[in-house]
């Protein structure tokens, strides 16, 4: 299969990051390195592009469209929330900018092997890093039912989590849930029928099994600091996350380390010490354009945030 991918706000993001041609960037997740190679165009040759991924697969296109821009690029088969070790392995002390893409690519999703859309029948997997990890398949067979309607209401506030799970555990009781077309019958089951008229019934249990199965926010929440903290004075990081989750994660972080003091309001004297580590480059997040939705549907729920370090 053909590994397309559109590089969601691309002029935004390339903009935002203010580009220095002997900077040393780092991108994670590479995908299929839309982004990237713009990046990679306006280095030179003392400047170090740095891919990271968890999908081989990207990886691999990622290493065929860059090395057509240049070859002043490293690629890394590892999960962004390894920030630092990465660079550290890397002989990597500091960063110019930072890229984060949250979420599924298009390949991904397009992908029917890969079990991530309900769209598409498949066993049910969802790793983006097929070697390790537990599978969407796990989770659906193993979990109990508490564990399965607190996932699927935390992370995508399905309001009808608790039926869904309720479903899965009794289908399970005669065999297993092995594909997406199953998992899809069981939920359109547990879902009334007027309830799923709108919409795809499946869209919020599967995004919600895709968070779990890749620890989509707990990577998130810790690669942020450690990120902030690589980034060379001056240096600028831009976050494009896909639902509200990921963005509240971001602007709070982000927020925290924009902060001189950090004390309770009711405090007198600032006894914190803390510094400010981030100035804001958009105080509200940028958002496809109307010509970008048109081009890339995709595109609808995605926000850019980015900041800068002082």
């Amino acid at each position: 299969m053909e590994f397309k991918h559109i590089p969601i706000m691309l002029n935004e993001v390339i903009n935002g990051l203010d580009i220095k041609p002997n900077g040393i960037y780092l991108e994670g997740t590479i995908g299929g390195a839309g982004h990237s190679q713009e990046i990679l165009k306006r280095l030179n040759e003392d400047g170090l592009l740095i891919g990271v991924d968890r999908d081989r697969e990207a990886l691999n296109k990622a290493n065929e469209v860059l090395s057509s821009v240049g070859g002043n690029f490293k690629l890394v088969h590892d999960n962004y929330r390894n920030i630092k070790a990465i660079c550290q392995n890397l002989g990597v002390n500091h960063l110019d900018g930072i890229l984060l893409d949250i979420g599924v690519s298009s390949y991904q999703l397009d992908n029917k092997d890969r079990g991530f859309s309900y769209r598409l029948d498949a066993k049910l997997d969802m790793r983006m890093d097929q070697e390790s990890g537990k599978s969407a398949y796990d989770i659906v067979n193993t979990y109990t039912k508490e564990e399965l309607e607190e996932i699927i209401f935390k992370y995508s506030q399905e309001r009808w989590a608790r039926r869904i799970a309720e479903f899965i555990c009794e289908y399970r009781e005669e065999k297993p849930i092995e594909t997406t077309f199953e998992l899809t019958d069981v939920i359109k089951r547990a879902i009334p029928k007027k309830a799923r008229e709108n919409k795809h019934p499946s869209k919020k249990t599967f995004q919600a099994l895709r968070i779990e199965v890749n620890d989509e926010l707990g990577a998130l929440n810790a690669a942020l600091q450690d990120a902030i903290d690589i980034l060379n004075i001056c240096g600028r990081i831009a976050v494009i996350t896909f639902h509200s989750m990921e963005d509240k994660i971001v602007k709070d972080i982000f927020k925290f380390n924009t902060l001189d003091c950090i004390c309770p309001p009711e405090s007198i004297i600032c006894t914190c010490n803390h510094k400010r580590k981030l100035k804001l480059v958009n105080n509200k997040p940028l958002v496809a354009s109307k010509e970008e939705l048109e081009a890339n549907p995709r595109s609808e729920s995605a926000k850019l945030r980015i900041a800068q370090r002082v």
